[in-house]
C-alpha cells in the first residue's frame, strides 16, 4: 500500500510567496505502518536465522554454558585447561576480575559453538543412515532402534521449518559400475537379445573409459556443492527448454470433488487469497512444521519453500531465470481480458476475507474494456520461450508496459477470475471433470500467467483450482500449500448463511488498480496464441475416481499401495498396446539437502514376468515379487541410488568437456511413454475424512511427456478411493485417455481378485517356474517404438 500513497503523501506548490507544502497525515500514517510491517518481518527473519543457525541447540543454551563455566571457575577449578588464561593475555588492560569474566565468556561461547557443530555433524551422520528403509514393516533391527533413539536425542526441541537444513546430508554420487548395472537391468525387458547385447557393449565401453573421467568431475562437484544434481536439473531440464511450458511443464491441482463451499465467485476468491496469505505468513515466520516422511520423524529438505511466493519465471533467449522478491503486498488479478493490482494490506494489516471479497467484487463489476492487445497478452507466457523473450525485451523494457509487467511478476501470486463454470456437474459428470482438468491445465491459453510460481483460478460457480510452474519446485511443495488453503477456506474461515465471507469491510479501501498498457506486440501475441492453442487442442484428458476399493484393502494384502498401482498401470498398458514401455515414476530425494526428484523405472523384469504370467492365467507369487522389486527400486531412488539423475549429470559434464558419448546420448534420448506420479496427502489432520468425507480433493495432473505416451497422476485418498488423471494427445492414433482409463479400472479389479483368490499348488509351481525362467529368457515382447 505504501507505493500507492507515496505519490500523494505530500504536495507542494510554488507561489510568489514561496513554496506551499501540504502533507497528508493519512498517507504518511499508511507509509509508516507499511514500513513498520517490513521492519517486523526483517526482525522475525533475523531471529529465525539465529535460531536455525544454532540448531540443534537453542540460543538460551549459550547462557547455560556461560553460567556453568563461571560456576566451575568460582570453585577455583579451570575447565578450560589453561585456555581461559591464554585468552586473557590477549585482552586489553583492565581489572583482573573483569578480564577473567570476559575471557570466561569468550571461552564459553567458543565451547558452545563447538558443541553445536559437533551435534550438527552427528545429526548429519545419523541422517545419512538409510538402512531402516529397507527393513520389513514392523520388524526393526536393533541397529535401527538405536539409531532412532539417537536421532531423537540430537534433533532438539521444536525445530523451525528450516532448522534441519544444515544437518541434512549431501546427495551421494553412486558408483558408475552400480548405475550401469541398474540401467542394464531396467532395459532388459524392453529389448531383444541383439539390442541388449549392443547396449551392454556401449555401457561397458563407457564404464571402462569416459565414465571414469566424468565421474571424477562429478565427485569434485559433490564436495563443493550442496547437491550435485539440483542446479543442473533446474537449468537444463526446465529453464533451458525453448518450447511452451503450458502443458509441457506446468501442472494443476483441483478443488473439492463433491463440495463447493460457496457459489459466490468473489467470496471464494476472498477466502482463497486470505488463506494463501496466512500460509505465506507462517512460511515467513517458519511456523510451519518441518516436512517429514509420512508416519515418521525423518526430516525432509524444505529449500523449495523459499521461492513459493513473490516469484516469477523470466524468459530469456537462451535460458530463462527464476526471479524471487523478498516481499509483495499485492496480488495480480485477471478478469475478462484486464489485469488489476489488488493490494492485500491496509496500514500494515492483512485485509480480512470479507474485505478481499469486496475488492474482488469491485473487479468483477468494473465495466472498463481491455486496452488494445491486452486481452490475449498472457498468450506470450503460453507459447515458445524465444518469441516471448524477444517481445519482452522490445516492448516491455520501459514505460507503462514495464511498470505493469513488473506488477504481475512481483505479485505474491496470480489470480484468474474465470467466466466459465467448472467442476463435477451435469448428467455426464465424467466429461465435466475432463473439461475441468483441461481448463486448469491450459484454460484459453491467454487467461493464465504461466510464468508465475503458481496461479489460482476461481470460476463463476465458486469452484477453484491452481496452475503451477515447475522449475522452482515440485508438486509436493505446492500440494502442501493447496491442502492448507482448502482446509482453511472451508473449516476455519468459512462463510455466512448467504455464502459471503465473514467479517466487516473498511469503507476507505482504495479500489483495485487497473494496469495500463501503451501498446502490445500483437503479431507476437497472435503467433504465441496459435502455438499454444494447437497444443491445448491436442490434449486428451480423462479424470475419474475409483471407489470400488482403496489403499485400505490393498494394505490388507500386505502389498505397497504404490507398487500395486504401478503394476496396475503396467498391466493396463500391456493390454492396450501389447507391449511394455519405459516407465517413469517420480520419487523424491528430499532426504538430502536441496534434493528434488529421482526416477523409478517401474517397468522391471519382475513386473513384466508378472503381467505375462497373469495374461496366461497364473500367478500370485509373481505379484508379490514384482511389488517387492518396485518397493526396492523406489527406496534406492529415495536414498541416492537412482539411475537417471546420475547419468544426466554425467552427460552434462561430458558436454562441458566437449566429449561425445554414444551411450549417454542413446540413454537420454529414450522416450518415457508412461510417465507417472503419485500425489500423496501430506496433512491428513486438516481434514475430517470420517465426519466430512465429501471434502475430498481430486488431486491434480499434468500433460503427457511423450507425443505417443500417457501422463498418469494418481492419489490414494482415505482408505477407499483412488483418483486418476490420465492425459495423452489426440494426434497419436495409438493413445486414448478414456480407453486407457477403462483398462486401468479393469486391471485394478483383476489384481485385487488375484490377491483374494487362494492359489492352487499347481499354479504356485507354475508361477515359480515362470519367474525362474524369465530372469534368464524373458518372453518375446515387442519393444515400444
Amino acid at each position: 500500500m505504501a507505493e500507492a500513497h507515496q505519490a500523494v503523501a505530500f504536495q507542494f506548490t510554488v507561489t510568489p510567496d514561496g513554496i506551499d507544502l501540504k502533507l497528508s497525515h493519512q498517507a504518511l500514517t499508511q507509509i509508516y505502518l507499511s514500513g513498520l510491517r517490513s521492519w517486523k518481518k526483517r526482525f522475525i527473519r533475523l531471529k529465525n536465522s539465529v535460531i536455525t543457525g544454532v540448531y540443534p541447540a537453542s540460543p538460551s543454551s549459550w547462557l547455560f554454558v556461560v553460567i556453568a563455566i563461571l560456576a566451575t571457575m568460582y570453585t577455583r577449578s579451570d575447565p578450560s585447561m589453561g585456555l581461559i588464561a591464554k585468552i586473557q593475555e590477549h585482552l586489553p588492560t583492565a581489572s583482573c576480575q573483569c578480564q577473567t569474566v570476559v575471557s570466561a565468556v569468550v571461552f564459553s561461547t567458543l565451547l558452545w559453538l563447538s558443541l553445536i557443530l559437533t551435534m550438527r555433524l552427528c545429526l548429519k551422520q545419523l541422517l545419512s543412515y538409510h538402512g531402516w528403509m529397507f527393513e520389513q514393516h514392523g520388524k526393526l533391527s536393533s541397529t535401527t532402534k538405536a539409531w532412532m533413539a539417537l536421532v531423537r536425542i540430537f534433533s532438539g526441541r521444536q525445530p523451525l521449518l528450516y532448522s534441519y537444513q544444515g544437518s541434512l546430508p549431501n546427495l551421494p554420487v553412486p558408483k558408475v559400475k552400480d548405475t550401469i548395472h541398474r540401467f542394464l537391468d531396467s532395459v532388459r525387458p524392453l529389448t531383444d537379445a541383439h539390442q541388449f547385447e549392443r547396449m551392454s557393449t556401449l555401457a561397458r565401453e563407457f564404464e571402462s573409459g569416459m565414465g571414469k573421467r566424468l565421474q571424477w568431475y562429478l565427485k569434485l562437484k559433490s564436495l563443493w556443492a550442496a547437491n550435485y544434481v539440483s542446479d543442473w536439473w533446474e537449468e537444463y531440464i526446465y529453464l533451458r527448454g525453448r518450447g511452451p511450458i503450458m502443458v509441457n511443464s506446468n501442472y494443476y491441482g483441483m478443488d473439492f470433488l463433491y463440495v463447493t463451499p460457496t457459489p459466490i465467485q468473489a467470496a471464494r476468491a476472498g477466502n482463497t487469497i486470505h488463506a494463501c496469505l496466512l500460509y505465506r505468513r507462517k512460511l515467513n515466520r517458519e511456523e510451519l512444521k518441518p516436512s517429514r516422511i509420512p508416519g515418521s520423524f525423518i526430516p525432509l529438505c524444505a529449500a523449495q519453500c523459499e521461492r513459493m511466493f513473490n516469484t516469477s519465471r523470466i524468459p530469456g533467449e537462451e535460458t530463462d531465470t527464476v526471479q524471487h522478491w523478498q516481499d509483495s503486498e499485492f496480488v495480480a488479478v485477471f478478469h475478462r481480458g484486464r489485469y488489476f493490482r489488488l493490494w492485500v494490506y491496509q496500514a500494515g494489516r492483512l485485509l480480512s476475507p470479507r474485505e478481499l471479497e469486496h475488492q474482488v467484487q469491485r473487479i468483477l463489476d468494473d465495466p472498463a474494456a481491455p486496452a488494445p492487445g491486452e486481452e490475449r497478452l498472457g498468450a506470450l507466457t503460453a507459447g515458445d520461450r524465444v518469441p516471448w523473450a524477444e517481445a519482452r525485451k522490445t516492448y516491455f523494457s520501459s514505460g507503462p508496459n514495464k511498470r505493469s509487467l513488473d506488477c504481475i511478476e512481483k505479485a505474491a501470486f496470480f489470480v484468474t477470475l474465470d467466466d466459465e463454470e467448472q467442476g463435477m456437474m451435469g448428467d455426464d459428470s465424467g466429461a465435466s471433470l475432463d473439461r475441468y482438468a483441461k481448463s486448469l491445465l491450459h484454460g484459453k491459453c491467454y487467461d493464465r500467467w504461466f510464468d508465475k510460481s503458481f496461479s489460482f483460478v476461481v470460476y463463476k460457480n465458486g469452484k477453484n483450482g491452481l496452475n503451477a510452474e515447475h522449475s522452482w519446485a515440485d508438486a509436493p511443495t505446492v500440494a502442501h500449500l493447496w491442502e492448507y488453503v482448502l482446509a482453511t477456506d472451508s473449516f476455519q474461515l468459512g462463510y455466512n448463511t448467504e455464502g459471503h465471507c465473514k467479517g466487516e469491510v473498511d469503507p476507505s479501501l482504495p479500489r483495485p488498480q487497473k494496469l495500463t498498457w501503451e501498446f502490445s506486440p500483437e503479431q507476437q501475441v497472435g503467433r504465441s496464441l496459435a502455438v499454444a492453442q494447437a497444443l491445448a487442442d491436442d490434449i486428451d484428458f480423462h479424470v475419474f475416481s475409483f471407489r470400488d476399493f482403496g489403499k485400505g484393502r490393498i494394505k490388507k494384502c500386505r502389498i505397497s499401495p504404490d507398487a500395486f498401482i504401478q503394476l496396475t498401470l503396467q498391466l493396463a498398458y500391456y493390454r492396450e498396446r501389447g507391449m511394455f514401455c519405459l516407465t517413469y515414476e517420480a520419487s523424491m530425494t528430499r532426504l538430502f539437502r536441496e534434493g528434488r526428484t529421482e526416477t523409478v523405472r517401474s517397468c522391471s523384469n519382475e513386473s513384466c514376468a508378472f503381467v505375462c504370467a497373469l495374461e496366461e492365467g497364473e500367478c500370485r507369487r509373481l505379484l508379490r515379487a514384482a511389488s517387492e522389486r518396485h518397493q526396492n527400486l523406489y527406496r534406492l531412488a529415495m536414498t541416492g541410488g537412482g539411475i537417471d539423475r546420475h547419468l544426466f549429470c554425467l552427460y552434462v559434464v561430458s558436454k562441458y568437456l566437449g566429449l561425445d558419448s554414444p551411450f549417454l546420448k542413446e540413454v537420454l534420448s529414450e522416450p518415457w511413454r508412461l510417465s507417472t506420479s503419485q500425489t500423496a496427502v501430506q496433512q491428513g489432520e486438516l481434514f475430517d475424512m470420517v465426519n466430512h468425507p465429501e471434502f475430498i480433493s481430486c488431486g491434480g495432473g499434468f500433460g503427457p511427456v511423450a507425443d505417443d505416451g500417457y501422463g498418469v497422476s494418481y492419489s490414494l485418498v482415505g482408505e477407499n478411493m483412488i483418483n486418476f488423471h490420465i492425459s495423452c494427445k489426440h494426434s497419436c492414433p495409438s493413445t486414448d485417455a478414456h480407453e486407457f482409463g477403462a483398462q486401468v479400472r479393469k486391471a485394478l479389479v483383476d489384481l485385487l481378485d488375484l490377491m483374494y483368490t487362494e492359489p492352487t499348488r499347481t499354479s504356485t509351481r507354475t508361477s515359480t517356474r515362470t519367474s525362474r525362467n524369465y530372469q534368464h529368457n524373458p518372453p518375446a515382447v515387442k519393444k515400444d517404438q
